[in-house]
């Protein structure tokens, strides 16, 4: 009797066990969310689906679920950075220099500013980032260019960073301006060096690596501005040569080749330029092509369709071609000033020198590296990753430069 009764007990307990259990089931199954696991990519994500009311004839649709939850998602941020102010150069003209020369006479500086930006992330990686304010912690210094405009003549006297050629059948390179020091290179005549420096009625001089001096009198100024005044070795490009690289895909970081008065051809008599702004400013783009390895065009081309030619209210009040500086909440009010068109042509050819045409490290102008913050390449699809939001601005861009190009 008693055997029969521990039998009848574990079947009690039993019963009790898996009653528990149902019930267990039945409450997860009646809760008001369900969870189901869903595996996408290799990986496996925890999914939460809301569920009101239990519908038979309708299906959960864990693809589209999966998809909702596992998007990457945009994130905007406020976000203090140090960044540097762009210095500005002002340009002088000088009539004794020779037309297309320049002569730096103070090199510019960067300051510095603590600015609020708002930086949009997807994911980990920053796809925008706009200026709302800032704080000047250090003030820049201009930089200071002579640019020639006077008639080339063999009464010139060169200056520093002119190119001269050789004149006689051979020229000892010497260590010191002594005719009677050691030689350090000789050359041969109408080969090219740098003058570094002057002393009395010698040159120091640069020729590929070497560093030494020559007589003034047995070398001549090397004319670099093209028109064949007086200087056999000039050199000016064809059209057909000068747009042989022309294509959406060219590399920006390096110079057109025009000389200045093809700048200037480009330019004249153009119905689309109707306030002449830029057959007024044409040798800025030449300038910033010999002092910072950048396209002209392609920044003359930026300037066009940034400023409807000119005709912007940001470019007209502002003598800003180009926007720059202007974010999204007050355009007109946040975009820079500038002096002169000058200065803001050769700002934004520095800006994108430094920032945007070259990897981080790249040595640029003077003793400057490129800190590489946008680069993406040095081409337009490059460039309209990181620098505008219209997918077609480089399209747009690459259209003014064709124009250009054709009218050369």
């Amino acid at each position: 009797m008693v055997r029969k009764r521990k039998i009848w007990l574990y079947i009690l307990i039993s019963v009790v066990i898996i009653a528990l259990a149902v019930a267990v089931i039945f409450g997860i199954y009646i809760t008001k969310n369900e969870s189901y696991a869903a595996e996408e990519k290799g990986r496996r994500l925890a999914v939460e689906i809301p569920i009101q009311k239990k519908d038979k004839n309708k299906e959960i649709n864990i693809d589209e679920i999966v998809e909702n939850n596992t998007s990457v998602q945009k994130i905007e941020k406020l976000e203090i950075q140090e960044t540097d102010i762009e210095f500005t150069t002002q340009y002088i003209e000088n009539s004794s220099l020779a037309k297309g020369k320049i002569q730096v006479l103070q090199e510019g500086v960067d300051g510095k500013q603590n600015a609020t930006l708002k930086n949009i992330y997807e994911g980990d990686k920053l796809i925008s980032s706009t200026q709302v304010s800032s704080q000047i912690t250090k003030a820049s210094i201009d930089k200071i260019v002579q640019i020639g405009t006077g008639a080339y003549s063999n009464t010139y006297v060169p200056v520093v960073g002119d190119e001269l050629k050789a004149t006689s059948v051979t020229l000892a390179i010497r260590l010191n301006p002594d005719e009677n020091s050691e030689k350090i290179v000789t050359i041969n005549k109408g080969e090219k060096v740098t003058l570094k420096g002057k002393q009395d009625n010698w040159y120091y001089v640069a020729y590929n690596n070497y560093l030494g001096w020559v007589k003034s009198e047995n070398v001549e100024y090397v004319n670099p501005n093209g028109t064949g005044d007086g200087d056999e070795n000039n050199v000016q490009y064809t059209k057909e040569e000068l747009s042989q690289n022309l294509g959406f895909s060219m590399l920006l970081n390096k110079p057109s080749g025009l000389t200045l008065d093809q700048f200037k051809k480009i330019f004249e008599n153009d119905s689309n330029d109707k306030n002449n702004v830029f057959k007024d400013n044409a040798e800025y783009f030449y300038y910033v092509e010999q002092q910072y390895n950048i396209n002209g065009i392609f920044v003359a081309a930026v300037g066009i369709h940034e400023s409807g030619w000119g005709t912007s209210s940001i470019s007209k009040n502002k003598k800003n071609l180009f926007g720059y500086g202007a974010y999204d909440s007050d355009p007109s009010g946040s975009a820079y000033t500038f002096q002169s068109y000058a200065e803001g042509i050769d700002l934004v050819a520095r800006v994108f020198v430094k920032y945007y045409l070259n990897p981080k490290g790249t040595p640029i102008y003077g003793n400057e590296v490129a800190l590489g913050t946008y680069y993406e390449g040095a081409t337009l699809t490059g460039v309209n990753t990181r620098y505008a939001t219209d997918k077609n601005w480089a399209n747009a861009v690459y259209k003014w430069m064709t124009y250009l190009y054709n009218k050369l």
